[in-house]
Formats: C-alpha cells, sequence, structure tokens
C-alpha cells in the first residue's frame, strides 16, 4: 500500500502514467513533457497556457526544461516494482464521459466543473479539492451536455432564463438581443419549475392511485363475475339435475300407472267379452227353439207350447258396454302438456338473450300524470319525465305520489310484455301493484321497500331491492335499461342494452295483481328518464 501510495506522487496527472522525461511547470506542479506539450498544442490558439491541475494560466508559454532529480527519483521507483495500472472499467467507452486531462486512453469522468466547462477523473479533480482556487467553482455529475450550458455566441455560462423568449442566456446577450424581457436567474426560475414539476407529479400520482384503484374494482368485478357465473352453472347442473331426476322419477310412475290402468281395463273387457258371448249362445239356443216351433204342423201341439215359450221373445239385450280409450289415459295427456309448457317457459328463460328476441314482447307504455310526483315534468306524449323543482304543482289527486319523485305507468301490464327506458344520473326502472302507498310510511310507498314493489336502482352500481331486501348487482353500465315481465309465469328480469343484451337481475316469483311500469329520479335538477320507442 505504501509502494503504491509512493508511486501516485511521481505519476502524471495527465497521462497517469509514471513521469517520463519530467518537467516542473511554473506554478510547481510536474508532468511528462510529451503530455504537457500536447496539451498546450491544444491551447495555442488560446494564446494561453494553463496549468491541467491548477488552472494557473502563463504568458508566454513557459519553456520546459527536465526535473533531473525527479527523473532519477522516478528511475528508482521503477526498479521497486512494477507499477499498477487501472483497470479496464475504469476507463471511458462508448456512452460513457471522459475526463478532459487525461491524454490517450482517457479515463472515466467522475465530476464536471460548470466554471471549468470540463470533466475530470477522481485524479484530476483534486486540485478543486485542494487547491483555493477551485472552491468556488461548481461541480456537478459528470455530464456528456455540458457545452449545452455555454452560450453558442459568446463562450459564456448560461446562468440567466429569459421568460419571454423561454430560453437560457448568458449575461452579454441579457445586454444585447434580450434586452427589456422579462428574466430571472436560471437557478430561481428551475425552482420555480421544479414546484410546477412537483405540483404535476402529485396530480399524475393520484391519477395513477386513482386508476390503480379502477383497475383493482374492476379485477374485484371480473372476479364477482366469474363466482357469479359459476355459482349460476352450479346451480344451474343442480337443478337441471333434480329436474331430470324428478322426471325419471314421475315417468316411471305414469308408466307403472298406464300398465296397472291397461291391465284393469283390459280384464274388465275381457270378462264383459266373456258375458257377451255366453248370451249369444243362449240367444243362438232359442233362437232355434223358436225356428223348431215354428215348423211345428200340429195346432194343437203348437199353441200348447205357445205360453211356455213366448217369454223367449222378450228382450233380453244389456246395455251395451262403452268404452272411450282416450279417457283412460287423458291425465297423462294433460301431465305432457304441463311438462311440455314448463319446458318451454325454461327454454325461454335459458336462450333469450337477444334483443330480437325480447323485441317480440314489446309494449306500448304511457306513464299517468295523476300518479306524477309535483317535480316531475311529462312530455314526449306522457313518455318522458323531468326533475324540475320550479315545476308547477299539480292538481290534488288521490294517485299522486307526495313525498316521493316517482310515477307509475297509466294502464296495468299482464301477460307477456318488454320495454325499454332511456336515463340519465341516478334513475330507478320498477313495476308495483297500483295498490302501492302514496304517502306516508316511507317504506310503504318507496318502490323497493315493500312487498308491493320491485326496483333496480341505476346509480353508481346496480341494486335491486324488493320488500326492504337488497341485492349488489355487477354488470356492464348502460343507460339504456330493458325490463322483460310475464306476469302469468311470475317472472320478471332486467337487462344492460348495449350493443348486446346483458342480464343484470331475474326475479321468479307470483304475481297476484297486474302491475304497473314505474320510473324514479332521484333529485338531481334536469335528470330526465324516458320510454323508448322500440321498433
Amino acid at each position: 500500500m505504501a509502494q503504491q501510495g509512493n508511486q501516485a506522487k511521481f505519476c502524471c496527472s495527465i497521462c497517469l502514467d509514471l513521469l517520463k522525461d519530467p518537467v516542473t511547470i511554473p506554478c510547481g506542479h510536474n508532468y511528462c513533457m510529451s503530455c504537457i506539450k500536447s496539451f498546450w498544442d491544444e491551447e495555442d490558439q488560446k494564446k494561453s497556457h494553463s496549468c491541467p491541475q491548477c488552472r494557473q494560466t502563463f504568458k508566454p508559454r513557459p519553456v520546459l526544461v527536465k526535473n533531473t532529480l525527479l527523473a532519477e527519483l522516478v528511475e528508482e521507483l521503477k526498479k521497486t516494482g512494477p507499477q499498477d495500472a487501472p483497470a479496464d472499467h475504469c476507463y471511458a467507452g462508448p456512452g460513457d464521459v471522459a475526463c478532459d486531462v487525461c491524454t490517450g486512453r482517457k479515463l472515466k469522468a467522475l465530476t464536471s466543473c460548470l466554471v471549468c466547462l470540463a470533466s475530470y477523473c477522481e485524479q484530476h479533480l483534486q486540485p478543486h479539492y485542494e487547491s483555493p482556487t477551485f472552491k468556488k467553482h461548481k461541480l456537478v455529475e459528470a455530464s456528456v451536455k455540458l457545452q449545452d450550458t455555454i452560450c453558442s455566441h459568446h463562450d459564456e455560462v448560461m446562468k440567466i432564463f429569459c421568460r419571454t423568449d423561454q430560453q437560457c442566456i448568458c449575461y452579454l446577450c441579457s445586454m444585447e438581443e434580450h434586452r427589456g424581457h422579462d428574466m430571472i436567474s436560471a437557478a430561481a426560475e428551475r425552482t420555480e419549475k421544479q414546484e410546477e414539476l412537483r405540483k404535476r407529479r402529485q396530480k399524475l400520482q393520484r391519477r395513477i392511485q386513482h386508476r390503480e384503484k379502477d383497475v383493482k374494482e374492476l379485477q374485484q368485478e371480473v372476479e364477482t363475475i366469474d363466482r357469479s357465473a359459476d355459482k349460476a352453472v352450479e346451480d344451474n347442473e343442480k337443478i337441471f339435475t333434480e329436474l331430470i331426476r324428478v322426471i325419471e322419477k314421475r315417468s316411471s310412475d305414469v308408466k307403472q300407472q298406464i300398465r296397472s290402468l291397461q291391465e284393469t281395463e283390459a280384464s274388465r273387457a275381457k270378462e264383459l267379452q266373456e258375458e257377451l258371448k255366453e248370451e249369444i249362445s243362449e240367444l243362438k239356443r232359442k233362437d232355434a227353439e223358436l225356428e223348431q216351433l215354428e215348423g211345428t204342423e200340429d195346432h194343437t201341439q203348437f199353441l200348447h207350447s205357445c205360453p211356455s215359450l213366448s217369454q223367449l221373445t222378450e228382450s233380453t239385450d244389456s246395455p251395451r258396454p262403452k268404452t272411450n280409450s282416450l279417457r283412460y289415459f287423458e291425465d297423462v295427456t294433460a301431465a305432457r302438456d304441463k311438462i311440455q309448457a314448463f319446458f318451454t317457459e325454461t327454454w325461454f328463460l335459458v336462450e333469450t338473450t337477444t334483443r330480437a328476441d325480447l323485441l317480440k314482447y314489446a309494449c306500448h307504455i304511457t306513464l299517468d300524470p295523476n300518479t306524477a310526483h309535483k317535480y316531475l315534468v311529462l312530455s314526449e306524449g306522457n313518455r318522458k319525465i323531468k326533475f324540475d323543482v320550479n315545476n308547477l304543482a299539480y292538481s290534488q289527486h288521490p294517485d299522486r305520489f307526495i313525498h316521493i319523485s316517482q310515477v307509475l305507468s297509466k294502464d296495468g301490464l299482464t301477460g307477456r310484455c318488454y320495454w325499454e327506458v332511456e336515463m340519465s344520473r341516478n334513475t330507478a326502472v320498477a313495476v308495483a301493484y297500483k295498490s302501492i302507498g302514496r304517502s306516508g310510511d316511507f317504506n310503504a310507498h318507496v318502490f323497493g321497500y315493500n312487498e308491493k314493489s320491485w326496483v333496480l336502482n341505476c346509480g353508481s352500481i346496480y341494486k335491486f331491492i324488493h320488500d326492504n331486501l337488497s341485492t349488489g348487482i355487477s354488470g356492464p353500465k348502460s343507460s339504456r335499461i330493458g325490463v322483460y315481465l310475464d306476469h302469468s309465469a311470475g317472472l320478471l328480469s332486467f337487462y344492460s342494452v348495449t350493443e348486446t343484451m346483458t342480464l343484470l337481475h331475474r326475479v321468479q316469483t307470483t304475481f297476484t295483481q297486474p302491475l304497473y311500469a314505474g320510473l324514479f329520479l332521484g333529485g338531481f335538477n334536469g335528470d330526465t328518464a324516458e320510454l323508448c320507442k322500440l321498433k
């Protein structure tokens, strides 16, 4: 280690090797004669020469004289052992900033000086730490763009920022072509811009957080959809497996009943058949006796036999048994019809996924002005409502909703019906019995909070409510909602209508009264909901 330290003292700070033909320049620093000559040759155009380490300038160019004593010391040092060469990774390569002082193969620069406008390796940087001359020099991380800080017109450092022209300038530019412009120090402008960048980064980071939250929520929604679909498939398999089991058992029972009925009725028919055969034989025997009597020539014998044979002429016909083979199995036929109707309805539930299928049941619905809350303005032939707090109050009517901004259709719905609603924010689509309350207790008259109404709330998320029980629903957001009702089957379905139909929620129940379509607006002035015209 001591030997390496001694070698460093006798190294040229330009080539970083042991001194060759050492010379001492006026400031006292030592260099290889060839190294300092090459360095000064490059400075000849400046008409002044400087020390690569301390930057002291000399005019005229000093005459170089070999330092004999130093040369002898270097020769002795060479005999004591080999000198260590810098490792390859210390030399500048493509893309690295090279030391401006090194000659030959240059080392990597660690630092750039904004005053000297040069970059230095670790060894050539030492004078900036040791000499008071360099204490005020601004050192920055080594940069290949060091020349970008120099004015191309005046070769001065650009320390001023012209806000008028939005560019960095030197102090000479500020007194010439930029005179009278709005100027500030580059450092002060950097501070302001850095604060703007900090605020912009904060906004970007907040936006990133919001987007990451959205991504997380969407991921949760996807997981919810997957779980819901998996559960629906599982429930479907259970239902149809049980249905198949029940049908197979019922089929076996019906088959057994048919065969039992077949055996009973066939046995009864055979008994009747035998009785009729016996009756036919007896009738034929009597017919033969009458035929014989009819051929008797003796009047006395004929008349004597007639009283006893007269009884043979009396009718012994019994009522002919009436049979109807269809009557025996009419229960089976009725059951078949019920099963066929059930499967028709079930198949409709499974297969009806396109809008074209549902439009077959499109119905024209108008709203009843006598049920509309005072803030709901009806238009478009009573098919559209708009929330307006400045609306003139309606006349009193027993059917009007008093405390909640909702409205019912004019006519009740039975059978199969389909309609669509185009809406803005915070709207709800409902069906309800006409007997739903109009005021008083909240649960008695608000859609979904009683057993007389079913509602799909379409706010920030979908939510189905019936009898004050709420169910969160996942599905694609849409401004248009489709409603399918099969009153007799007790079926109510809500769809998100986009380019495709997406089932949001389905209800299977029993409806005991005609249903009325309902609309609700959440209380934002200007919000609308409209029953769409379906073609």
